[in-house]
């Protein structure tokens, strides 16, 4: 299999999960400034929507969207408890999760990426952000991970996100139980290769 990534960008979760689940893959750099890969490939003609993640699968089809990746990754690593199982309660809370996380945290903080956003409208979203933490910082108050005791796929993607705080203006440090889990899981083996692997940390 092949992940196509952006050095920090949302694919980073994925990257984490076939990491965490031992796959064998490789790993291809994309360049948004002229959307094409470390090879040289128009990156549109592997994923027209143009976005990393996306994981081109052994059977020739390409896979898009880190939420169903990682599931995808997950079933497919035998032994793994990346995902729980399917059919089980555990799993629709992870999928709560994954969805969660992509429409009320990542689409927000994200966001604030954009140069061209208008203060007041900037003054919002941090805001809205900061009942996402709240929320978040209280469930974790009770939660190793955010199901449990059992880091999964919705841990990474978490992780993910949190690590876009600082390069957008939003301060994470009243939140200590968000700060020890980002703490928790950046000191994860997989995680640290992740970081290396993207050239995020020597």
């Amino acid at each position: 299999m092949k992940l196509y990534y952006a050095p920090g960008a949302c694919s980073m979760s994925p990257h984490i999960v076939l990491l965490e689940t031992g796959t064998k893959f490789d790993a291809v750099k994309v360049n948004f400034a002229d959307h094409k890969t470390e090879t040289g490939q128009d990156y549109y003609a592997i994923n027209p929507k143009g976005a990393v993640p996306a994981l081109h699968l052994d059977n020739g089809q390409v896979l898009t969207e880190g939420s169903a990746i990682v599931q995808y990754i997950g079933d497919h690593a035998a032994g793994s408890t990346i995902m729980p199982k399917a059919g089980t309660t555990e799993r629709y809370k992870e999928i709560e999760w994954l969805n969660w996380i992509a429409s009320e945290f990542h689409k927000p903080m994200g966001s604030l990426f954009n140069k061209g956003m208008a203060e007041a409208a900037g003054t919002l979203i941090k805001t809205n952000i900061g009942n996402k933490l709240a929320y978040l910082d209280k469930h974790l108050a009770t939660h190793q991970y955010l199901l449990g005791t059992t880091f999964t796929a919705a841990d990474a993607y978490a992780f993910t996100v949190l690590s876009w705080a600082g390069h957008v203006g939003v301060d994470l440090a009243k939140y200590t139980n968000v700060t020890k889990f980002q703490a928790k899981v950046g000191a994860r083996p997989a995680v640290q290769a992740m970081l290396k692997a993207e050239g995020l940390a020597a």
